[in-house]
């Protein structure tokens, strides 16, 4: 890891942004206009219409009419978000490109410091950022002195497996497009952790930036992330999180030093970060069974997590048989734990 001052772009690069569109015409112009008052850079937009069933492909249309910067694909049968993003994707003709969700947006000159960071590191192909979480209209972004951080890939992918889950959101991501199609594109298989596999996949060959200080991006926040005390749907998410890792591990990773050790890595992780969700997801009075299944998925994944400190802690927010409130205690400190954690991941992107 090693971290720098920025530098000022010495040219104009050329990104260009995706935006995948179904039924989302009420967020499209904010994210549109969110691109192309990016200064420092050339942009063009892709808008792929995937079928919007509600009007909003009229949305798209008008947009598109009134900007030569903006091209829009119509597609006549749905294909759903994974063949969405690559038909998009593929079209692209810039230096660098986006993928940025039609209800997500930019902050302003987020697009400069990504590529001005990628101008200057030609060894680093994927470059991140913090993003801002927010509902309703966007929220003005603090000034913040913006400093950069890089990774060779096996650093970042050192740290990676120790996290046991997804460190990047997504529409703060600028790829090379060199890079992109390296990596094949979005992987079908893994519909809610394409992204992921992506980013595994670029660090094999490319290094990662980070731009700290500023938020790259705004993220609506729909109530359904996995961040959220509820985590439904959270098995199926983490076991998409632990069959990204074997996949990796057994392809484009298999080649690593330390591929072996890692794999183990990631599947003892990945447990762990399972029962700490079952743990939350217990103290705050959720369906026992939700709870339940990530404690039967991280025992299925890593059999050793059975006893471990994690394992007991998610048993201990079910325990309302003790001298205290456990699983009031356990809300607490899961609660303080996922502050912290997404404090530190704004912070320095891990």
């Amino acid at each position: 890891m090693r971290i720098f001052r920025p530098r000022a772009l010495t040219r104009r690069p050329r990104v260009t942004v995706v935006i995948p569109h179904y039924n989302y015409g009420r967020y499209l112009p904010v994210a549109v206009e969110s691109v192309l008052g990016q200064d420092g850079v050339d942009v063009d937009i892709i808008i792929v219409d995937d079928t919007s069933t509600d009007g909003s492909l009229e949305v798209a249309r008008r947009l598109a009419a009134g900007d030569d910067r903006i091209a829009l694909v119509e597609h006549e049968v749905n294909l759903r978000h994974i063949r969405t993003y690559n038909d998009g994707l593929s079209r692209a003709t810039g230096d660098y490109v986006v993928l940025l969700s039609a209800d997500d947006a930019l902050t302003p000159g987020s697009l400069a410091r990504s590529a001005a960071l990628l101008e200057a590191h030609p060894e680093v192909g994927l470059v991140y950022g913090a993003v801002e979480w927010f509902h309703g209209e966007l929220p003005p972004v603090a000034d913040a002195r913006v400093w950069w951080q890089t990774w060779a890939g096996e650093q970042w992918l050192r740290r990676i497996v120790h996290r046991g889950r997804n460190s990047i959101v997504n529409p703060e991501v600028v790829m090379r497009r060199s890079v992109y199609e390296r990596t094949g594109g979005y992987d079908v298989d893994f519909p809610h952790a394409a992204d992921m596999y992506m980013w595994l996949q670029a660090a094999t060959f490319s290094g990662i930036g980070f731009v700290g200080g500023p938020r790259q991006a705004y993220y609506r926040d729909h109530g359904e992330n996995m961040h959220s005390t509820d985590f439904a749907g959270a098995t199926d998410d983490m076991t998409q999180v632990r069959d990204v890792y074997e996949r990796f591990f057994a392809s484009d990773g298999a080649g690593l030093p330390r591929a072996d050790r890692w794999r183990e890595t990631a599947r003892r992780s990945v447990a762990r970060e399972a029962l700490l969700r079952s743990a939350l997801l217990e103290s705050t009075g959720a369906p026992r069974s939700a709870s339940a299944d990530l404690r039967a998925f991280a025992r299925t994944t890593y059999p050793r997590a059975v006893g471990s400190a994690a394992w007991r802690w998610s048993g201990l927010a079910s325990d309302k048989k003790g001298s205290f409130d456990s699983p009031r205690l356990v809300r607490v400190v899961e609660s303080t734990r996922w502050k912290i954690r997404s404090r530190r991941q704004a912070a320095v992107g891990l």
